[in-house]
């Protein structure tokens, strides 16, 4: 008894300071979170704040654009990443290591700086705009800052390396005997491509479109700096409730609010996602 107890005991210990931590920065301000949206103005017990959530058509139009922009984000970073993690999965280990080290330096940075860099770049006499009118293809400037189109680049720049890297991941655990009896069985470029190589990235695919989304759904700093006033999301809103308007529980409410679609919307992405491989497995 005694010498089964005592490695539980230590695993306890050991997990005590993690424990700690996480109930002293997220349980226990989330649950205070929680308590503070049910109060009023007059601090008594209220539904009201989500009430009035969910009956103005302002703040249900802004969860709309908030979960639009990450959804856009999430296939950027798809499109965009896929192909580098195939390059990366194909490459040798040096210029593996290489690319993760281009990928990933961009994060020693602060993301206002970079942020401030594509707004250099997008902005009506930056570089991409200068360029494009310089050529004649273009007549005036495109407008690709202070909307949703801006937001997502800036998104897209400061996440798509957890979908590269998760991808990337799932590739590099591929069995490469896979391929070569793909070939055997007749299977072209595209046909072991969909039959072989994106089903068994789905879970790279799944861990990549999590941190993605979730990462999204909670930015601030990139859709204040490049979207402006005019592309408000559900963290600019929560931040202006209680720094601008002092209202902390109409703030706490949106903030519940935010993380509770959050993990709904990433919980029915992974249900689904698992339901067709579950399918497809039982149906081979």
């Amino acid at each position: 008894m005694n010498e089964n107890r005592k490695p539980s005991i230590q695993a306890v210990l050991l997990l005590l300071p993690a424990i700690i931590v996480i109930l002293g920065v997220f349980i226990l301000p989330m649950f205070y979170i929680f308590i503070l949206s049910f109060q009023n103005g007059e601090e008594q017990f209220s539904f009201g704040n989500y009430l009035l959530f969910f009956q103005d058509s302002y703040y249900l139009g802004i969860l709309w654009r908030t979960i639009k922009v990450s959804l856009f984000t999430v296939i950027a970073c798809l499109v965009l990443g896929y192909p580098v993690a195939l390059y990366m999965a194909k490459a040798s280990a040096k210029m593996r290591g290489f690319i993760t080290f281009l990928i990933i330096s961009p994060h020693l940075v602060s993301v206002v700086i970079r942020n401030f860099g594509w707004v250099v770049i997008l902005g009506e006499t930056g570089w991409i705009n200068t360029t494009l009118v310089n050529l004649g293809i273009i007549n005036e400037p495109l407008k690709l800052l202070y909307n949703e189109l801006g937001v997502v680049i800036g998104l897209t720049d400061a996440y798509i390396v957890y979908m590269i890297l998760g991808i990337a991941t799932s590739l590099y655990q591929i069995d490469q005997s896979l391929y070569k009896a793909a070939g055997i069985l007749g299977a072209g470029t595209l046909r072991t491509f969909f039959s072989v190589t994106l089903p068994l990235t789905l879970p790279g695919i799944m861990a990549g479109t999590t941190l993605v989304f979730s990462l999204s759904m909670s930015a601030y700093v990139t859709p204040a700096l490049m979207g402006g006033t005019s592309v408000k999301v559900l963290p600019i809103i929560a931040y202006e409730q209680v720094m601008a308007q002092l209202n902390w529980s109409m703030g706490a409410a949106i903030a519940f609010l935010l993380l509770m679609s959050t993990v709904g919307l990433v919980t029915l992405f992974t249900r689904l996602i698992e339901t067709k491989r579950y399918k497809e497995v039982f149906s081979s």
